[in-house]
C-alpha cells in the first residue's frame, strides 16, 4: 500500500469561502477527494476583508510573525496570524494580515473600494497583487519554520503561488528547512493577464527576496514571470492534456505570451491533468438540491421532468403576458441583480433549445455565437435561445440587440447577470450547451450541461477535445461564425430528425462522466505527480 502524504495547498480561492472562477472548485473538490483516498490536506488562503471567520466557523491559532516584505529601497516587514478550520475532512488556515483584510474582493477593487479611493477604479485589479502574492507564500512558508511542521508535498494553485518552488530552494533559512519537502506547480489559466508577473525586476528582487540570477532567469518578455521562476524547481502541471500539448506544440500559445514555449526552450515540459467534477453537486435526479422544478434521469433515458423544466423556463421568460405564469420578476431573491431581454413564446416547448451559461470575455468566444446567430442562423425559425451570463459591456449590448431583434421574437431570451439557480435551469432546460472557446485549459461548464442532459457544441481546444463529436456532444474546428453555425444546424436537425440517436448520446455523456471525470477519479493523477515530484524535485 501507498504511503499517505500530507499535502499543504496554496490558493487564493475556496469554494465556499471565497471564489472567483474555476479554481475555488478545483482547490476544494481536489482537497476533499485527496481526504478520501486517506491522505491530508492543509489549504492556506488569505482572509480577505469581506470574509467573517467567527461566522463561518473558523477560530484563532495562537501563532503570529512577521514576514520580511522589502520594497526596492526599503527594509519592511509585515505581522501575520491565522484562523483555522475543518471542513469535510480539509484543514483551512486563513492568513490574518492587513494587506488582505482591507480587500474587498480577492482579485479586484469594487465599487466601495472606488467610493473611497477614486483612484480604485471598480474592476480594476489591485495596485498591490504581485505584494499580496508574496505575502501569501512567505506566510505559508514561514508557518512551517515556526511550527516546525513539513508537509511531504506543497501544491501551488496557479501564478499567485508559484513562486515557492524557488523560494524553498534558494531563500537562505527556507533552502535548509525544506529539503526533505517538494512541490507541484498547477498553471489553471496560461493566458496573458493570468501570470501574475511584474515588470520592475529590482522590486521583484526585493519584495521576493530570491537572488538576482533567479529574477533574471525567470523572464518573459522583460518581466518576471512567477510560473517560469517556479517550474525551475519542480513539475507544472495544467488542467487538461490537450491544453498542455496546445502550450508547447501549437501557435495557441501565442495567447499565453509564448509561455509554453519558454518553458520547453528551459527543458521543461507540462503534464496534463483534466480537472475533474462531483457528479453529485449537479444532479439531476434530485431537483430540490439544484433548485429545478422536477427530477428527470439522462442515464435511463427517463427525461419527463426535463420537459418539465423547459416548460417552467420557457413560461417564466415568456414573451407573452399571462395571469397564472411563474413571470420573471427582478424583485424576487433569487433573480436579483439579473436584467431580462427578448423572451420565450409557447412554440418553444417543441423546439430544440440551446443555451450559454457563463461570463463573456474574448477567451470564451462568444461574440462568434453571437455573429453566427446574427448571420447564418438568423433565418432558421426551429430553434430558441436562452443566455445567461455577464462580462464585456460589447458582448452584452450584442446579445441584447439580438434579443431585439425580429427574427428571434419569442425565440431569443437573454438574462444579464447571474443567479446560480436560473442557470440550474437554464442546463436542465437546455438541449444543446454552446462553447467556442477561442482557448480553453478545461473547462467545467460542459461537465454540467452533460449531467443535465444538456448537449456540448465546442470547439474543440483545449480541455474542450473530451467532448467527442457524435459520442457525448458536438465539435468544431475553426473558431469562426461558419463553423460553428454549421455545427449547431447540424445538431438542431439530428434532434428533429432522429430523438433517440439525442437520448442516447445524453445517455453516454452522463455515463461517461461517471466512469472517467469524478475527482475520486481524477485524484489519483494527482497522487502520482506528488509521488514523482518527490522522486525527482530538484533539492
Amino acid at each position: 500500500m501507498k504511503k499517505a502524504l500530507n499535502v499543504w495547498m496554496l490558493a487564493r480561492e475556496y469554494r465556499g469561502l471565497a471564489g472567483a472562477g474555476g479554481v475555488q472548485d478545483v482547490v476544494r473538490d481536489l482537497s476533499e477527494a485527496i481526504v478520501r483516498s486517506g491522505s491530508s490536506v492543509r489549504v492556506i488562503m488569505p482572509r480577505y476583508g469581506f470574509m467573517k471567520p467567527e461566522e463561518l466557523g473558523f477560530t484563532r491559532l495562537d501563532i503570529s510573525f512577521e514576514v520580511d516584505m522589502n520594497y526596492t529601497e526599503e527594509e519592511r516587514r509585515e505581522e501575520v496570524s491565522f484562523w483555522t478550520n475543518r471542513m469535510d475532512g480539509v484543514e483551512i488556515l486563513l492568513i490574518e494580515a492587513w494587506r488582505f483584510a482591507e480587500k474587498n474582493d480577492i482579485y479586484t477593487y469594487t465599487a466601495e473600494d472606488e467610493a473611497l479611493n477614486p483612484d480604485n477604479k471598480r474592476g480594476t485589479g489591485h495596485y498591490d497583487y504581485f505584494a499580496m502574492n508574496i505575502l501569501h507564500q512567505k506566510a505559508s512558508l514561514c508557518l512551517a519554520l515556526a511550527t516546525d511542521s513539513r508537509p511531504d508535498i506543497i501544491h501551488c494553485q496557479d501564478g499567485h503561488t508559484a513562486s515557492v518552488p524557488a523560494m524553498m530552494r534558494e531563500i537562505e533559512g527556507f533552502r535548509q528547512f525544506f529539503v526533505p519537502v517538494s512541490a507541484v506547480v498547477t498553471i489553471h489559466n496560461a493566458g496573458v493577464g493570468y501570470h501574475q508577473e511584474v515588470a520592475d525586476l529590482h522590486f521583484a528582487k526585493a519584495n521576493t527576496g530570491l537572488p538576482q540570477h533567479v529574477i533574471y532567469s525567470s523572464l518573459l518578455h522583460g518581466a518576471f514571470d512567477p510560473f517560469l521562476a517556479g517550474a525551475a524547481y519542480c513539475p507544472v502541471n495544467t488542467v487538461s492534456e490537450n491544453y498542455a500539448r496546445e502550450l508547447q506544440e501549437t501557435e495557441l500559445d501565442a495567447m499565453t505570451g509564448w509561455l509554453g514555449h519558454a518553458l520547453l526552450e528551459r527543458g521543461i515540459t507540462l503534464q496534463g491533468i483534466t480537472n475533474g467534477i462531483n457528479p453529485s453537486e449537479f444532479d439531476p435526479r434530485r431537483p430540490d438540491d439544484l433548485g429545478i422544478p422536477a427530477a428527470f434521469d439522462p442515464s435511463t433515458g427517463d427525461l419527463a421532468g426535463k420537459e418539465q423544466c423547459k416548460a417552467y423556463l420557457i413560461r417564466l421568460l415568456s414573451a407573452e403576458k399571462g395571469e397564472d405564469e411563474p413571470r420573471f420578476n427582478t424583485r424576487q431573491e433569487q433573480y436579483k441583480g439579473v436584467t431580462l431581454f427578448g423572451g420565450l413564446d409557447a412554440a418553444a416547448r417543441n423546439q430544440p433549445l440551446v443555451t450559454v451559461v457563463g461570463r463573456f470575455s474574448d477567451q470564451k468566444g462568444l461574440d462568434i455565437f453571437a455573429q453566427a446567430l446574427e448571420g447564418p442562423l438568423s433565418a432558421a425559425g426551429d430553434f430558441s435561445v436562452t443566455v445567461i451570463g455577464s462580462g464585456k459591456r460589447e458582448l452584452e449590448n450584442y446579445f441584447a440587440y439580438i434579443a431585439d431583434l425580429p427574427a428571434f421574437k419569442g425565440r431569443f431570451a437573454y438574462l444579464s447577470g447571474y443567479s446560480s439557480s436560473l442557470a440550474n435551469l437554464v442546463y436542465a432546460a437546455g438541449d444543446f450547451f454552446v462553447m467556442p472557446s477561442r482557448y480553453e485549459p478545461c473547462g467545467l461548464t460542459d461537465f454540467i450541461a452533460q449531467l443535465m442532459g444538456n448537449l456540448p457544441v465546442v470547439r474543440a481546444t483545449g480541455g474542450l477535445v473530451k467532448v467527442k463529436d457524435g459520442f457525448n456532444g458536438f465539435s468544431f474546428v475553426e473558431p469562426d461564425s461558419h463553423a460553428l453555425a454549421l455545427t449547431l444546424r447540424r445538431a438542431i436537425d439530428l434532434f428533429l430528425s432522429d430523438p433517440q440517436q439525442i437520448r442516447k448520446m445524453q445517455k453516454d455523456a452522463f455515463e461517461n462522466i461517471f466512469k472517467n471525470h469524478t475527482w475520486d477519479v481524477v485524484v489519483r493523477k494527482y497522487l502520482d505527480l506528488y509521488r514523482e515530484a518527490m522522486k525527482t524535485g530538484v533539492n
